[in-house]
């Protein structure tokens, strides 16, 4: 009987792991083969849009900020989004991107690639 319950045990422990794993959004094309994608950090929501805006290398939540305002403002009566924008003294270059399983836009600084600002749902 106390080999059944711990066994009965194992199985509902498992169980409840697997069940609270929750799926980590991913973002293609933040890295490289040599320079694996780097750490997004939450910065907030953009105001104009309502996206979830990430900064990944080392880029302040604030620039990521501004990064995601100038994007999201420049491309609100476009139909095929902007591919650069001007915020916080730097050029960014923007794209929508497949991501898994939803789409995302993501703004990279033209003079460092390592630099990512990303807006997601």
């Amino acid at each position: 009987m106390r080999a059944i319950r711990m066994k009965m045990a194992t199985v509902l422990l498992g169980a409840a792991a697997a069940g609270l794993a929750v799926p980590a959004q991913s973002f293609a094309g933040t890295g490289t083969d040599a320079d694996p994608a780097p750490k997004a950090a939450y910065c907030g929501a953009d105001q104009a849009s309502g996206l979830a805006v990430w900064g990944t290398g080392k880029v302040p939540c604030a620039t990521a900020l501004q990064a995601a305002a100038a994007y999201t403002t420049a491309s609100r009566d476009k139909a095929d989004g902007v591919g650069e924008v001007r915020a916080a003294g730097v050029t960014w270059k923007c794209a929508e991107r497949q991501g898994d399983p939803n789409p995302y836009e993501e703004c990279v600084d033209a003079g460092d690639p390592r630099r990512v600002v990303v807006l997601s749902s």
